[in-house]
């Protein structure tokens, strides 16, 4: 979730290719999406959920569901750190990988919330994020100072929601809640404005271009996630 690359905008790009880059990233971040959505659900329907994160006999989480809610952190650092090494089929198989772990540990949410409420939240989100994406590509506002001090804010969330893990403080949680809402809307709309300059400057090579398309779904895939979850957390009435 950073400037991978260095952008110039010497030359733009034809509306042809910046609509060909986007439906990379869009496909990328709708492929994690369906893939977090299918491992999630069928962990939840099929009973692993609780045989494999759960143990039964004191109703807490394993050590396994610690591991896997943390793993994702250590590979998009990986992803970020050395994406430029990488393949590109290499890349797809690490953020594959990535969602599917994402979603084992979202599959949880199938034993807090309502079916209504997730999907309700769902599309609240969709709409949310579609309606800052198009800001954040329509907007002739330079959004880059802005970017700075919201990645602040969402390091200072991820601290504080690994603080709530152990503190388990319900006005805690939905305050970080509320602030990520704020700052993951934001961030969408500075991300698009960033993919836009991507997107438009045709000095960057074309390999590494189509990296930039699977970086940006995937910034926008943990986006979307997260805001997700921060307007479940409000909207959802838990069961």
């Amino acid at each position: 979730m950073e400037n991978f690359i260095h952008t110039s905008t010497s030359q733009t790009a034809t509306k042809q290719q910046v609509k060909q880059f986007f439906t990379g990233v869009y496909t990328y971040m709708a492929m994690a999406l369906v893939v977090s959505g299918i491992v999630s659900w069928y962990l939840a329907s099929s009973g692993l959920f609780m045989k494999w994160f759960v143990n039964l006999e004191t109703g807490a989480v394993s050590p396994l569901f610690y591991v896997v809610a943390f793993s994702p952190l250590a590979l998009v650092f990986l992803i970020q750190a050395k994406y430029r090494s990488f393949s590109l089929p290499a890349l797809v198989g690490l953020f594959v990988l990535y969602s599917s772990l994402i979603g084992a540990s979202l599959s949880s949410i199938f034993f807090v919330y309502s079916m209504g409420d997730i999907a309700t939240t769902f599309f609240v989100t969709a709409g949310a994020f579609s309606a800052m994406a198009i800001l954040g590509f329509t907007t002739s506002v330079d959004l880059s100072k802005m970017g700075s001090l919201l990645y602040m804010a969402f390091i200072g969330i991820f601290i504080a929601a690994i603080v709530n893990m152990f503190l388990n403080s319900d006005w805690l949680g939905y305050l970080i809640s509320i602030v990520g809402v704020f700052v993951f809307t934001g961030l969408t709309a500075w991300e698009m404005q960033r993919l836009k300059a991507v997107a438009e400057d045709t000095t960057i090579p074309e390999d590494e271009k189509q990296k930039a398309s699977l970086m940006g779904g995937l910034t926008l895939y943990i986006l979307f996630i997260n805001l997700f979850m921060s307007l479940l957390h409000l909207l959802g009435g838990r069961d």
